[in-house]
């Protein structure tokens, strides 16, 4: 990777991270309602990333879920299903560490509370036979969304205070919920031998393609 005169890499240089962006999630919104003439309709409280696309096309399949079509977000759909008494969104497909946080980014803008992203992944530790659920605890930063958000660091977290509120709350359940750290990549075709058995050698779990990116969009947003 080239560096600049300041001997930075261009992925680490010119970050502000105290300046608010230029180009703001709402304004895209706007204009994308503005230019498709959609109405202004804010989406759940609670909404899920559905990198797979797996549950967004059960839940079609199963006749339990309905598009918005005042969702106006250029890159992707929104469905909204009911589980009990709660109603949530949904976004299919939102594979990769950019793609995740550029809808998180519209879904925050546009009333969401709680953003929940579920993802299959690669196992590294041969814990146990699959399946089996991971609560991502931190994740490593070998992906280059997260750079944008937060400085340089090995790891972006996941919040303690939502990590304390989950204790207890997946006991019982059919499939085991583990806890622990995971890699996440944006070249999965680039995982080399060596890269996975380092990785393996860290106590990393499993490596996916958004937790980094989607936790420092929360750490850096608040």
């Amino acid at each position: 990777m080239t560096e600049h005169r300041d001997g930075s890499v261009p992925i680490l240089a010119n970050k502000h991270y105290a300046e608010e962006s230029a180009f703001q999630p709402g304004n895209l919104l706007r204009e994308a309602r503005r230019q498709k003439g959609l109405a202004v309709r804010e989406v759940p409280a609670i909404c899920v990333l559905d990198p797979d696309g797996d549950l967004v096309r059960r839940l079609r399949r199963n006749g339990r879920a309905t598009a918005d079509r005042d969702w106006a977000c250029y890159h992707s759909e929104l469905d909204r299903f009911v589980e009990g008494d709660v109603e949530f969104g949904i976004v299919g497909c939102v594979v990769g560490a950019s793609y995740a946080v550029l809808v998180a980014e519209q879904l925050f803008a546009a009333g969401c509370r709680l953003l929940i992203s579920m993802t299959s992944s690669g196992q590294l530790q041969p814990i146990r036979p699959p399946p089996y659920f991971i609560l991502i605890e931190r994740a490593l930063r070998d992906e280059g969304t997260s750079y944008h958000y937060l400085p340089s660091s090995e790891f972006s977290q996941a919040d303690a205070g939502v990590l304390a509120k989950l204790e207890g709350a997946f006991d019982g359940l059919r499939e085991p919920v583990l806890s622990g750290a995971t890699w996440t990549t944006d070249a999965p075709f680039r995982e080399t031998e060596r890269a996975i058995a380092a990785m393996t050698a860290r106590g990393l779990l499993a490596v996916e393609m958004e937790a980094a990116a989607l936790y420092a969009f929360a750490q850096a947003c608040g």
